[in-house]
């Protein structure tokens, strides 16, 4: 039996789901395949991604596959409840419900397994983690698992670099058609409209601190460059460094950067990265907001712990009093900002993710017992046809190679 927190609502996210679906073209014509050869006819799918409307429409459309669809939300503060209602009603067994517990969320995982899925689709690899965990039994009869996240695909690499991960795992995250425009465009805008809608305060003219330049964080980079603000980027890496430094970004410390924010804004993947000693240094009024998949980029538990006085300023901002009297505000406790504190990547963007993760799906049935218990790539073919219907879903033509031109271009004699 499904749970949801109030099925009252369902009318509301129906309208919701629907206008998601009329701006997803490309998911929509691969949907419109796959019903009709009913590809997932017999097939169970376990689903643990954002529960929000771009979801809803994949969900929906594995299911009009011929697929029994399980699914629970990959963050407490991401689940859209009317959303979930709705989604609910058309067959699919929703496990989700917004500010989730965490001892629920794992309950809810198990839910999601308890459906003895033949393939999933993750988000930050807790699915496929909680199969290998808590019911192995279930490894056997899975096809594989479709990973969304870049925290998802450094969790699988981890397991498979140490013998821990026993199913086939596609990087959907690593298609292009994924990271140079869902993770690059579709969180540089979502992002920082969380932070507007949380805030309501003027981008332009601030100090922006990115923590981090890979496609999340430079995406967040440009956009508030692109509405006026002074960004500065923190890194490890130093060829991300020299991207960033080279695309007029002041590149420094997070050390020395939180001396001089305004707005931090992490996107890194990783934990710890704004702590104790930057909350020190910052300035009167600096807000922070995350961007990276789980809520331990920014140390809320530093901060909670240096603040003599802790109060809600606005809907989804805490203002945070330190013993020097300074001010800090924190947006949606830390979580996913564009989710939590706004509805997410538009639906153009997400189209193509979730077309990548439609056919990857289906790719992990057709190579069933095939595949080795590793990360592979989105074949380089689905991510191009992907592309290509993105392209003629808006009316966009480009030029063809001649005969001649290939032959050019693979000879190394002419």
């Amino acid at each position: 039996m499904s749970k949801v927190r109030d099925p009252a609502v369902a009318p509301n996210g129906k309208t919701k789901i629907e206008w998601a679906r009329a701006h997803m073209p490309v998911l929509g014509k691969i949907g419109s395949r796959l019903a009709r050869d009913r590809v997932f006819e017999n097939e169970k799918v376990g689903m643990c991604l954002h529960l929000e409307m771009k979801t809803a429409v994949l969900a929906e459309v594995l299911h009009e596959a011929g697929a029994e669809v399980a699914i629970t939300g990959s963050n407490p503060l991401s689940t859209q409840d009317d959303v979930a209602a709705a989604l609910n009603e058309t067959g699919v067994r929703v496990y989700g419900w917004y500010g989730v517990l965490p001892e629920d969320h794992q309950k809810n995982l198990l839910r999601v397994l308890d459906l003895r899925p033949t393939v999933l689709i993750d988000d930050g690899a807790e699915l496929t983690i909680a199969v290998h965990k808590d019911r192995p039994e279930l490894i056997e009869g899975l096809s594989g698992a479709c990973e969304e996240t870049t925290t998802g695909v450094i969790r699988f690499r981890a397991m498979e670099h140490d013998g821990s991960l026993k199913i086939p795992v596609i990087a959907v995250n690593d298609a292009r058609t994924k990271f140079l425009f869902d993770s690059q465009y579709g969180t540089g805008q979502s992002a920082l409209e969380g932070i507007m809608r949380a805030t309501n305060l003027l981008i332009a003219g601030k100090t922006v601190v990115v923590a981090g330049y890979g496609w999340v964080s430079r995406g967040i980079a440009k956009r508030a460059q692109g509405l006026g603000a002074h960004v500065v980027v923190t890194e490890v890496n130093p060829i991300r460094a020299l991207e960033a430094a080279m695309e007029g970004f002041r590149v420094m410390p997070m050390g020395e950067a939180a001396a001089v924010g305004d707005l931090f804004i992490t996107g890194t993947g990783c934990k710890d990265i704004i702590v104790e000693g930057d909350f020190r240094r910052m300035k009167d009024g600096a807000i922070l907001a995350n961007s990276g998949h789980y809520d331990v980029e920014v140390k809320v538990s530093d901060l909670e712990r240096i603040a003599k006085a802790k109060r809600v300023a606005r809907q989804n901002v805490d203002e945070y009093t330190l013993d020097t009297g300074r001010r800090l505000y924190l947006i949606a406790k830390g979580r996913l900002v564009n989710l939590a504190a706004a509805d997410g990547h538009p639906a153009e963007v997400m189209d193509m993710s979730f077309a990548n993760q439609a056919l990857s799906a289906e790719y992990l049935l057709k190579n069933k017992g095939k595949l080795e218990s590793k990360v592979y790539q989105v074949p380089r073919e689905m991510d191009e046809q992907v592309a290509r219907l993105w392209l003629e879903s808006h009316n966009i033509r480009i030029d063809s190679l001649t005969s001649e031109q290939k032959r050019y271009l693979e000879s190394w004699e002419m």
